[in-house]
Order: structure tokens, then sequence, then C-alpha cells
């Protein structure tokens, strides 16, 4: 199997690796930029909302403040506990760090995809690549396995830290994002269906062709996957991606009420500052997934402009920064979630909800292989939503019966 699908790959050697360098230089420093803009983002978009100034100080609207903060975190003492295991505890930032950045090397940010031709393919310095550090044939595979790794980190800091609080925080992490990953890759799942490809490029090129008709008219609609995906599997992995982020409201790994900062609350300087940085370039990672995979990532239409590679780029950018400005509103408008309706919403409704509408593409998927009628479809659809129904009924059923039980043994206990 070939470790990435690139027609990079098929020059000379020398001239391949300095590409592939210098791919690899522009993403991570894109992303270092990026999180900086980030922060600097939500603060002023949360200070808006909240009818304040926000960050004005440092640089021109307040726009090296992230950049300030970075700096005084580097220059601070690093502690490190004494009962802490100081080689984990110091390893666990980059594990959190690391998985980040593998993950975004999997997106196409850009290239050309309007046309015939249009396959993303771009020439750098007489090489032609795509706009992306690699395309391997289990691209959103990696993303899974990546996303799975990510969680070491966090289990190690609060484990390592030899305190009770990190500690807490870390089980949290763990079991949220046990969780919520199964929801993800259900969601995922249904993507997976309908392209029938594990490579985010292949998924880019399917989603640049022409569109559904919409009322007899041609190429209204764009071929995104968001259309016969449906719009349940998009909501899913939202929900589910901020609560892999541990993204308000549901950043029950660091409430402060509770278990003061959570499974970073021992650390300082720059590893702290690492754990922030893995944060905010998560949020761009999952940002970037969700366009590749649900808005057609650099597609777009390019109007009057010509086009080239640029224009994908434009598109990416436009999506993303839609998908950051959601979580910044999110942060700013809804409370935590307590404990037990942070799994009782994953567990309960995220993911027999992913599932049910799972089987349903699947059902689909079959009847337009097998050439069925309509009257096989509808009478399908009525009996996956009778199905439907009564696993809900059940499952309310148990819920409440289980509730009750609990009640009177609580009032049995104190009389």
């Amino acid at each position: 199997m070939m470790f990435a699908q690139d027609p990079l790959y098929a020059g000379d050697w020398l001239g391949d690796a300095l590409i592939t360098g210098l791919k690899v230089l522009v993403a991570f420093a894109f992303l270092l930029v990026a999180v900086m803009l980030n922060i600097w983002f939500l603060r002023k978009v949360i200070s808006d909302f909240q009818n304040r100034i926000g960050p004005n100080t440092a640089g021109r609207w307040g726009i090296l403040q992230s950049l300030a903060d970075g700096i005084k975190l580097f220059f601070k003492e690093d502690l490190i506990p004494d009962n802490s295991d100081r080689f984990a505890f110091k390893l666990a930032p980059y594990l959190s760090l690391v998985p980040a950045f593998l993950v975004f090397a999997i997106i196409p940010i850009g290239g050309d995809f309007n046309g015939d031709n249009g396959d993303g393919v771009v020439s750098i310095f007489g090489h032609d690549t795509l706009l992306q550090v690699a395309d391997p044939p289990v691209g959103v595979l990696w993303f899974l396995a990546m996303s799975s790794l990510a969680i070491y980190g966090v289990m190690l800091a609060g484990w390592s830290s030899g305190s009770k609080y990190p500690l807490i925080g870390s089980v949290r992490a763990s079991a949220q994002m046990v969780s919520y990953e199964a929801a993800l890759g259900l969601a995922l799942a249904s993507v997976l269906l309908v392209s029938g490809t594990l490579s985010t490029h292949a998924m880019v090129i399917d989603q640049s062709g022409e569109g559904p008709a919409f009322f007899g008219n041609e190429n209204i609609l764009p071929a995104w996957y968001l259309l016969p995906v449906g719009i349940v599997p998009f909501v899913v992995f939202i929900i589910a991606g901020t609560a892999e982020l541990n993204h308000p409201p549901f950043d029950l790994v660091e409430a402060e009420q509770e278990i003061v900062g959570g499974f970073h609350t021992e650390y300082s300087s720059i590893r702290f500052a690492l754990f922030f940085l893995a944060e905010f370039m998560n949020q761009i990672t999952m940002g970037a997934l969700l366009v590749t995979l649900f808005l057609g990532g650099p597609n777009g239409p390019a109007f009057f402009f010509p086009e080239g590679w640029w224009i994908g780029v434009f598109w990416f950018f436009v999506k993303l920064m839609g998908f950051l400005f959601l979580l910044v509103w999110v942060r700013a408008t809804l409370p935590r979630f307590r404990y037990d309706q942070l799994m009782d919403f994953g567990w309960k409704l995220l993911i027999p909800l992913s599932l049910g509408w799972f089987i349903l593409l699947a059902f689909i998927q079959i009847g337009r292989d097998e050439d069925w009628s309509t009257a096989q479809f509808v009478g399908l659809g009525v009996g996956l939503a009778a199905a439907f129904v009564a696993l809900a009924g059940m499952l309310t059923l148990a819920i409440r019966n289980a509730r009750n039980e609990r009640i009177e043994e609580m009032e049995d206990a104190h009389g």
C-alpha cells in the first residue's frame, strides 16, 4: 500500500523529499499562526457578544495579544511536582499536540477542482503535487487513529501529576471521549457509505461534480455530501466533535468549580501552553475535516474570477471560518452540561440517532443498487420509522423506570 497517493512521488526522490519537507514546514507554520489568530478571534467575538472591548493593547486591534501570552508563558518557571512521574509528565503535552498536526496533514486546503480536468493538482517549483501534506489511502481512518491517540496525552497528564484533581479530570476526559467518539465514528461512517473511499482528496474530487437538479434546473445545488448523507450526520458530527474538543458546553474535563483546572492543574510555563495550543489546533483540524467531509472542501464557484488553485484556498477558509464562528457562538451562549447530562446526551441520543440514520442510508444504497420501486422505498421508510419509534419508546421507558427506582432508593435511604 502506498503511503500517499500524490503525483509528486512519481519523480526524482530528492526533489520529492524537498517539496514534502516544504509542505510540512508550511503546514506547521500555518497552524501555529492560525492558533494565535483563532484565540484572538475568540476573544474579540465573545467581547462583542458581551458588549465589551476585548484585547486592544498588543498590536493593532489587539491582534498580537496571543503572541504576547505565548512569550509570557515561555519565560515562566517550569514546575514539576515532586510526586509526579517525570517522564510521563513531560511527554503528555506532546502526545496531545502531535496528533492534532498529523490529522491536519491529510486535509486538502486548496487546488483547482472546477471543470472536467479539475483534480486539485498544483505545480510547485516544477513538481506536480497536491495542496495537502499527504493523501494516504486510509485517510479518514488516520483521523480516527490520531483522535484516539490524543486521549493518551490527557490521561498521562492527569495520572503522572500525582494529584487527585488532575486525575479526576483525566478520567472524565477518557469517559467523555469514548462516549462521543462512537457517535463521531457513526456520523463519519455515513459519509464513507456514500463516498465509497477513505481518501480525503478523492472525496473532494467526488464533491466537485454537478449537483442534483432543483425544480428542473441543473447545477443549482452543489454536489457536497451534506445533501446525499443528510443533515443528521452533519449535526451529530458537529456536536460530537465539539465534545471531542472539550469545548463548551462540553468542557467537563476542566470544570473550574469542581476540579480546579482539570488534567493540567499541575502544569506551568511552556508545557501548560502546549495543552492550549493542542486544544485550539484541534478546533482548526476538526473544522477542516468537517469542511472536507460534508461541505466540499476547497470546492466553490469561481464566479467571474480566473480559475486557479487560490479559488480553492479561498473557499476552504471561508467555510472553516464559518465553523470557528459557530464554536465561539456556542461557547458564548450555552451553559456547561452536568456530567450526567453529558453522558446521557451521548449514549442515549447521539449514538442511537446516528446508528439509525446509518442503517437508513445503508437500506437506501441497497435499494438503489437493486432498482427498488417507489412503493418498496415507501414501505422501507414506514417500517424503519415504526421500528425506530418502538425502540425509542422502549429506551425512554427503561430510562424512566431506572430513574424512578433510584428516587425510591434515595427516599428509602433517607427514611
